[in-house]
């Protein structure tokens, strides 16, 4: 292999493994960092108590045996389990979150941009499925049962709901303490200004009327 070749080939595997180290949350460098929630320093993450001051409850969560409010107009609700709930999470890669369907509840299209997710029925009947990116915009669906598992990568396009009769309860794992969530039809038809109703329009195929009624919504 000449030095060219080499040299490129260097380049090129260094980039890959920047790539997949940023992708995701740093590993920790300490056994713990429990969150100073009330800290005004700005990390990427929170900063850490000092582990003297550090007890069992920084670790603990109870709550998710309760289901979530599902009185709006998706019928569906999430009971998140994160830094907030517990600051022990922090730097670990990790947050779960209770989902609660009514009969017919949902979660509209939306996106992680931080964190894959694995979704676990509890009780119920889900549906879900999620798209790949460009150029092939695959599909991929699968209606779950109690005890069954899905697999969402990260930065998908993916959509749940509730198909049984009766209420459905998930459970949704992340490998990130921050995960995200970008909801499609907020993001574009509620954002804060207005995105111009002519390019939304446009972009959908819809009329500038039916784009303008969209944004009232939401």
């Amino acid at each position: 292999m000449d030095s060219k070749t080499l040299i490129l080939s260097t380049v090129f595997a260094l980039a890959s493994f920047s790539s997949i180290v940023l992708a995701y949350d740093p590993r920790p460098l300490q056994d713990f960092c429990v969150a100073d929630l009330i800290s005004t320093v700005r990390i990427n993450g929170l900063p850490c108590l000092d582990p003297a001051t550090v007890k069992a409850d920084d670790f603990f969560f109870r709550g998710l045996a309760q289901p979530g409010n599902t009185s709006n107009p998706a019928g569906a609700a999430v009971t998140p389990v994160g830094v907030s709930q517990i600051p022990g999470l922090n730097t670990l890669g990790l947050a779960i979150a209770r989902l609660d369907y009514v009969e017919g509840g949902f979660f509209p299209p939306h996106y992680h941009p931080r964190g894959s997710e694995i979704h676990t029925v509890l009780e119920g009947s889900m549906e879900v499925g999620f798209v790949t990116s460009a150029p092939g915009f695959k599909f991929y669906s699968k209606v779950l049962e109690k005890g069954d598992v899905f697999v969402v990568p990260v930065g998908l396009v993916h959509y749940q709901r509730n198909v049984g009769a009766g209420k459905t309860v998930s459970i949704a794992t992340f490998n990130s303490q921050n995960p995200g969530n970008s909801v499609i039809p907020n993001a574009l038809f509620g954002s804060n200004p207005d995105i111009d109703s002519d390019y939304l329009a446009k972009s959908f195929a819809l009329d500038k009327e039916t784009v303008e009624r969209l944004q009232a919504v939401f």
